[in-house]
């Protein structure tokens, strides 16, 4: 499955969380990531992420290992994503030091999440709030098959738009290359 989904950078946070709560109700969860690549920076440069996610949740904690190809879709950034639950964290990153790869960054996200149906789709909308970074962001993304993709990116457009969002507030901008900019 494909992940369509844009980013923005958000100005009026308030505004956007007020419309968002009136699709569904918001689900507060912190996101602790570890970015892993190869010694020699191969995945990085194949456009590719393997990633360590532990959300906490004020009722659950849960981690999944993620695997995001290369970009099916170079103006939003699409990319084929595979996940899957992991038991155990420590565990989850001693396989992947095993198997030879490097933490590249690790840091937090503060999220708010809004499940919802929009135009036929499932939509998660996610604002977010990285510590290191100034500003608030929002993604916006619904899993489809790559003939979908074009469909599902107007989609995706039209409910950004609904929220406030013009084209011009879209960003490519990578959580990982600003908080590694940041850090330097």
């Amino acid at each position: 499955m494909i992940e369509a989904e844009l980013k923005a950078r958000v100005r009026a946070p308030e505004t956007v969380m007020g419309e968002l709560d009136k699709r569904a109700p918001a689900r507060v969860e912190v996101y602790r990531d570890t970015y892993y690549d190869r010694p020699d920076g191969s995945l990085e440069a194949a456009d590719q992420e393997l990633r360590v996610r532990t959300v906490h949740g004020p009722e659950s904690t849960r981690t999944v290992l993620t695997f995001k190809d290369a970009s099916v879709d170079e103006a939003s950034g699409s990319k084929p994503e595979h996940e899957i639950l992991v038991e155990g964290v420590e565990a989850a990153h001693a396989i992947l030091r095993g198997l030879g790869h490097v933490v590249v960054i690790a840091f937090e996200k503060h999220c708010c999440n809004y499940e919802f149906e929009a135009r036929g789709r499932q939509m998660l909308a996610t604002l977010v709030r990285v510590p290191e970074l100034d500003g608030v962001f929002l993604e916006v993304e619904t899993l489809v098959e790559e003939a979908e993709l074009g469909d599902a990116l107007t989609d995706i457009r039209a409910v950004l738009a609904e929220l406030g969002i013009d084209d011009d507030d879209l960003t490519k901008e990578t959580y990982t290359g600003a908080v590694a900019a940041q850090r330097m």
